[in-house]
C-alpha cells in the first residue's frame, strides 16, 4: 500500500512538472522504477500506459488554457507514433542485464540535457511567429518517438527543448503542444510493448495509481504554465534525472562501483546541481530586472511621443 501511494504521488509530482515544463514525466517515473528493481521494457510500458490517460488530461487542460498549436501537433504526432512503435519493440527484445544500465544511459543523458539546456540558455524567444515547418517537425517527432519508448521518456526532452531553441513559439504553446501529442505517442508505445511483451509483465495497479496522480495534476499544471519560471524547474529536475540513474549506473553490474566511489560521485553531482539551480535564480531575477527596466523605457518613449504630438498639434 505504501509503495502505491508513493507511486500516486510520484506521479502527481511528474505530471506537475511535465505539464509546466513539457518534459520529464516519463523520464521522473522510468527512473523510480527502475531504481525499484522494475523490468525496463515493463517500465516503460507501465509510464506509456498511464501516459494515455494523463496527457489526454493534460492535452485537454492546455487546450482550455489556450496553450496548444494544432498545425504542430499534427505534424509532430504522427512521426512521433511510428518512432515510439519501433522503439517499444526494440527495447522489448532485449534482455533485463542489457537494457536496464542502456536505459538508465538514455535517462542520464536527457537528464544532463535538460540540466545545461535549462540552467545556462533558458528559453529563447526569437523568431516568433515563424511557421515551423513539416520537415524539421516530422523527423524530431520520430528520434524523439523512438528515444521515448526506449528510455522510458523522452519525448518532451528531445521535442521542447528543439521547438523551443527555433523560437517560433511562445512557450506555453511548445508546452502545451508537446504534452498534447504524446498522447498519440504513448498509445503506440504501448500497442508496441504488449506486442513484444504482452500484458502480464505489467502492473496494472501501478498504471492505475500513476495515471490517478497524473490526472489530478493535469489541470494545475496547465495553469501554472504560465505562471512558474521554467528555467528554474527546469535546472531542478534536470539534477534529480542525473543524480538517481548515476545511481542506477553505480550499482550495475557493469561498474558495481565501492560504496566510497559512490558517495563522491553522489556529493559531487549535489554540489553542481545545488550551483545549477542558483545560477538558474539568479539569472531568472537579473531576465525579470532587465525586462521591467526595458518596460519602463517603452513607457517614457511612448509618453514622451505622446507629449510631442501634442505640442505639435497645440
Amino acid at each position: 500500500m505504501r509503495a502505491l501511494i508513493l507511486l500516486g504521488l510520484v506521479g502527481f509530482a511528474a505530471q506537475l512538472v511535465d505539464g509546466s515544463l513539457g518534459m520529464a514525466y516519463g523520464v521522473t517515473s522510468t527512473t523510480l522504477l527502475l531504481a525499484i528493481g522494475t523490468n525496463p521494457a515493463a517500465a516503460s510500458a507501465t509510464v506509456h500506459l498511464a501516459e494515455i490517460g494523463t496527457t489526454l488530461a493534460s492535452g485537454v487542460s492546455h487546450w482550455r488554457f489556450g496553450n496548444v498549436d494544432w498545425k504542430v501537433v499534427g505534424k509532430i504526432g504522427i512521426p512521433g507514433a511510428i518512432g515510439a512503435f519501433a522503439g517499444a519493440t526494440f527495447l522489448s527484445s532485449l534482455s533485463t542485464e542489457v537494457a536496464a544500465p542502456v536505459m538508465s544511459l538514455i535517462l542520464l543523458a536527457l537528464g544532463v540535457y535538460i540540466l545545461i539546456r535549462f540552467t545556462a540558455f533558458g528559453l529563447p524567444r526569437g523568431n516568433l511567429g515563424k511557421p515551423l515547418r513539416r520537415r524539421f517537425l516530422a523527423p524530431l517527432g520520430l528520434v524523439a518517438g523512438f528515444v521515448d519508448a526506449t528510455g522510458g521518456g523522452g519525448w518532451g526532452p528531445v521535442g521542447t527543448p528543439a521547438i523551443l531553441a527555433s523560437g517560433r513559439l511562445a512557450p506555453r504553446k511548445v508546452i502545451g503542444s508537446i504534452d498534447t501529442s504524446e498522447f498519440i505517442v504513448a498509445i503506440a508505445a504501448s500497442v508496441g510493448f504488449f506486442v513484444g511483451i504482452g500484458s502480464e509483465r505489467i502492473d496494472f495497479a501501478w498504471v492505475a495509481v500513476l495515471l490517478l496522480g497524473g490526472v489530478i495534476a493535469a489541470p494545475i499544471a496547465a495553469w501554472l504554465v504560465r505562471h512558474i519560471p521554467p528555467r528554474i524547474l527546469g535546472s531542478a529536475v534536470g539534477g534529480i534525472i542525473i543524480l538517481t540513474n548515476v545511481r542506477t549506473l553505480l550499482r550495475s553490474d557493469w561498474i558495481d562501483a565501492p560504496g566510497n566511489v559512490q558517495t563522491v560521485a553522489y556529493i559531487a553531482i549535489a554540489i553542481i546541481w545545488a550551483g545549477a539551480i542558483a545560477y538558474s535564480v539568479r539569472e531568472y531575477r537579473r531576465d525579470k530586472a532587465n525586462e521591467s527596466v526595458e518596460a519602463v523605457e517603452s513607457e517614457l518613449q511612448k509618453r514622451g511621443a505622446e507629449e510631442e504630438e501634442t505640442t505639435a498639434s497645440a
